[in-house]
């Protein structure tokens, strides 16, 4: 593992970003945390960043040979801004980049699949990591997270489709080994729990390990997405419910080795993550 330069975490105080800056830093590893507000991050040096704002992107880049990329947030299309950022990363002298993804978007995919297809024409060292959906999802500020609380119910148009729910810990543990291993992996890594549940197994897990009553309720593609439009603009609002769909469908009934591979431990299960965070608090 080479602990030599600096690694700019872009979005480190977001779900991966934090950890990811985090668990560098414990690592020993020099790190360049970017966020907006320039927020100070333990181990790390704040810098300010916004995608939007090009002013921001030299000082965040100044020295720094390894980057870890979060989207802007909610962007349908990322790569008018991302691209421009990256060639300029790439001039600058950082030789690797890791992407975050989502296991539901392929190299050329809507959104952030038009980025991951660039990345190897613009990095000789690079992966891309393609993580399920986060098990943070159902106790951090999320919607399902939101409507747990509020009314004990998670609402999606999954149907009985199954997810490889991932632990964000996990993601970020496979981040640090993808940014700072001898060899990068160069190539899209799907990341995913040890287990493949539906969402009526969510809500039966939760209410086992937290004594409160959750159940899930079966919205249609319309209803989800219409709900969905109520706090995200309307195409992303449908890429999302699009997303649902494609659970129903099984397109995430799956599970990698990915987490064991590259960190040699296991991926953590849904009722472990839970029981930690009734431990620790979220």
């Amino acid at each position: 593992m080479n602990t030599a330069g600096t690694t700019l975490v872009i979005g480190a105080t977001g779900t991966t970003g934090s950890r990811t800056a985090a668990q560098l830093a414990a690592a020993g590893h020099r790190v360049r945390a970017a966020s907006r507000r320039a927020t100070p991050v333990p181990g790390a040096e704040p810098v300010p960043f916004d995608w939007y704002d090009p002013t921001t992107h030299s000082a965040a880049l100044d020295g720094v040979d390894r980057v870890y990329l979060i989207p802007p947030l909610g962007d349908p299309d990322p790569a008018a801004t991302m691209l421009p950022f990256l060639r300029q990363a790439r001039t600058a002298g950082t030789h690797r980049a890791v992407l975050l993804s989502a296991s539901a978007i392929s190299e050329g995919g809507p959104a952030v699949g038009a980025v991951h297809q660039a990345l190897p024409q613009l990095f000789d060292q690079w992966a891309v990591l393609r993580p399920s959906w986060f098990m943070q999802n159902f106790t951090g500020t999320h919607a399902h997270s939101l409507s747990i609380r509020e009314n004990g119910t998670i609402w999606t148009a999954t149907g009985s489709g199954r997810v490889g729910f991932v632990d964000a810990e996990d993601i970020a543990a496979v981040a640090v080994r993808a940014l700072t291993d001898d060899h990068a992996p160069d190539t899209d890594l799907v990341v995913t729990g040890p287990e493949a549940l539906s969402y009526d197994d969510v809500a039966t897990i939760i209410t086992e390990v937290t004594g409160r009553p959750v159940a899930h309720r079966r919205l249609s593609y319309e209803q989800m997405r219409d709900r969905l439009t109520a706090v995200v603009p309307v195409q992303f609002a449908s890429m999302l419910a699009d997303m649902d769909r494609a659970i129903a469908d099984g397109a995430e009934e799956r599970t990698t080795d990915t987490v064991q591979r590259l960190t040699g431990r296991p991926a953590r299960t849904f009722r472990a993550f839970l029981e930690r965070e009734m431990r620790y608090g979220s």
